[in-house]
């Protein structure tokens, strides 16, 4: 085994066997130590939170393969934080760095605060899809499709199945929630190409998130209690 990436919430292994795994770590996403999931930097270390997002991320991966969504998903082992995932390629720059595709449900976080003049705190948004760069230097900025293609980040029909798919996969996550009587705001999501097939990647968990119960946020922590109970 051998590493290859070591990020801000996972580092990623190659298992010398065709496939990768993915160690997630207690670091959470925030800023002066208050969990914020579109935050690009870690705020805070929570215990057990690796252990606790590796199991909403296999309750989900599997959920989606009931449903016909292509992940990269293989096997975990819930103890040792560790996923064991098919090998994608990402689009963009490798690891680190690439796209995230951002379904936003309701009108909360950095859409508020670069759009406030327009919408308030909650407001439908009905699955409106964003993408940013993962770019720390640059602070994630949003990207239009038109920019992705003439870049050559990615073809439009790469595009346009992502944007399917995100679409698709909140679809999921928003009725699973609401059974448990608790609402999805937005939520983040990557994509890769495994032999030309675009698939989700990366991890499912509260980090990606924002799921609120009475007009209050839900730690990554506790989510994980109304979910899995």
């Amino acid at each position: 085994m051998k590493l290859v990436y070591r990020g801000k919430t996972k580092d990623v292994y190659d298992n010398l066997d065709g496939t990768y795994m993915l160690k997630l770590k207690d670091d959470a996403t925030g800023k002066d130590g208050v969990f914020d999931p579109g935050e690009n930097t870690v705020g805070l270390s929570i215990e057990g939170l690796g252990r606790e997002s590796l199991r909403l991320t296999k309750y989900y991966f599997e959920k989606f393969a009931e449903q016909d969504v292509p992940t990269h998903y293989i096997d975990c082992n819930i103890e040792e934080a560790t996923m064991r995932v098919r090998p994608a390629t990402g689009f963009g720059a490798g690891f680190g760095a690439g796209l995230e595709f951002i379904c936003r449900r309701k009108a909360t976080g950095s859409f508020l605060k670069r759009y406030g003049a327009y919408a308030k705190q909650g407001d439908d948004l009905d699955y409106l899809v964003e993408v940013t760069l993962k770019d720390d230097m640059r602070q994630d900025p949003p990207i239009t499709k038109d920019a992705l293609v003439t870049l050559g980040v990615m073809s439009e029909d790469e595009f346009e199945s992502c944007k399917a798919l995100t679409k698709k996969i909140t679809q999921i996550l928003a009725d699973d929630l609401s059974a448990k009587g608790i609402e999805l705001y937005d939520a983040k999501f990557e994509f890769g190409k495994s032999d030309d097939q675009v698939l989700l990647i990366d991890e499912i968990s509260g980090g990606c998130m924002r799921v609120y119960k009475n007009g209050e946020v839900l730690h990554p922590m506790e989510l994980t209690k109304f979910i899995l109970k």
